[in-house]
């Protein structure tokens, strides 16, 4: 799908009350920087409530959610710099929801890949791991802080991982900030195992320094491993804030990704909007123009890693013959392909 032109004059669009004619205006995300060459989104959930079976997530009282979201529907959205490529993260439990993603991939070359959710610690696990891993659109799996025990206190948990770690496939974890030592740990048990930290561990943001737990807990998890990144996701959901009335102003998040890109670096650090659960908060484009205005202040190369590059390392994804990029000439891949080698805040507002 070809982009739609970028804006012009894009904070005085922000600052003032019609905000999507301010992001329908002309030229650039920014206009006196390059925005980056291309954009992978690597937090989106697409869901129908209207299938026969309907939907687990969300629930039917979720007056915003609760409605057909797809790649369609994304992709309609104005955005500073529209996304080449998504990535699909499944909150579903029920395992067929992560085939019906997959389908909706297969016809659908935007989306490179669903980073699934699987009953790790049970029986059934080792199978439906062969199962979905023969698909080169699965990336891996995510677990969340609710079900942490559930999926983490099983015997046979390590061993799963392990297989997925061997398997090359990602795992995603989102845990509550008294929950990242805990994460850390588990990343140290894994060897080789690649982990992406999901909405920097869902912190409660209030402007201020971030808590000495959490700054010490996203610290520790850094540490763990050379292939453990953070998406800096969830950032505008983290202020709390409902109805759109999230801090817009990047001075409001910009302790938090200070802390986050000294743990991390620019090597590790990932791009996501988390939409469609972001619009809660704030519109998509205000996390993607968060992010856009933070590293590329800190320089051309760290922009195109956070926005593209450290998503191709962390997930081993590759554009779509067919899709933005791979329509192009010199499009950077012709199909999918992966190498497959033989304390401190409050959980808010149940992130997904």
């Amino acid at each position: 799908m070809p982009h739609r032109t970028g804006r012009r004059g894009f904070l005085r669009g922000a600052a003032a009350a019609g905000l999507a004619a301010g992001c329908r205006a002309a030229a650039g995300p920014f206009p006196d920087r390059t925005p980056p060459a291309h954009v992978i989104d690597t937090h989106t959930h697409f869901y129908d409530p209207s299938r026969p079976q309907g939907v687990p997530w969300p629930p039917k009282e979720d007056a915003l959610l609760y409605r057909a979201v797809l790649p369609r529907d994304y992709r309609a959205l104005e955005m500073p710099r529209p996304a080449d490529a998504a990535v699909v993260v499944e909150a579903s439990p029920w395992v067929e929801d992560n085939q019906w993603i997959l389908d909706l991939a297969r016809d659908d070359p935007f989306l490179i890949g669903l980073v699934g959710n699987l009953p790790v610690g049970t029986e059934e696990f080792p199978a439906l791991l062969e199962r979905f891993a023969a698909n080169p659109l699965f990336l891996g799996m995510r677990i969340h802080e609710w079900e942490w025990k559930a999926k983490l206190g099983p015997a046979a948990s390590r061993a799963h991982l392990g297989r997925l770690a061997r398997l090359g496939l990602a795992l995603d974890l989102n845990p509550a900030p008294p929950r990242l030592p805990e994460a850390a740990r588990l990343i140290r048990e894994v060897p080789g195992l690649r982990v992406v930290l999901n909405h920097v561990a869902n912190l409660r943001i209030d402007g201020n320094d971030p808590p000495e737990a959490w700054r010490k807990g996203i610290a520790e998890v850094a540490g763990a491993g050379p292939d453990v990144y953070c998406k800096v996701s969830g950032l505008v959901e983290g202020s709390g804030k409902k109805d759109g009335q999230a801090p817009r102003a990047l001075d409001f998040y910009r302790r938090v990704l200070d802390a986050v890109w000294e743990a991390f670096g620019d090597d590790r650090v990932i791009y996501g909007s988390n939409w469609p659960v972001c619009a809660r908060a704030a519109p998509a484009w205000v996390t993607e123009q968060l992010i856009l205005d933070y590293a590329a202040a800190r320089g051309p190369e760290a922009l195109e890693k956070v926005f593209w590059k450290n998503a191709m390392a962390a997930y081993r994804c590759r554009f779509r013959a067919g899709g933005p990029v791979g329509r192009k000439p010199g499009g950077l891949d012709r199909g999918v392909s992966r190498i497959r080698p033989a304390t401190g805040g409050a959980l808010f507002d149940c992130l997904h």
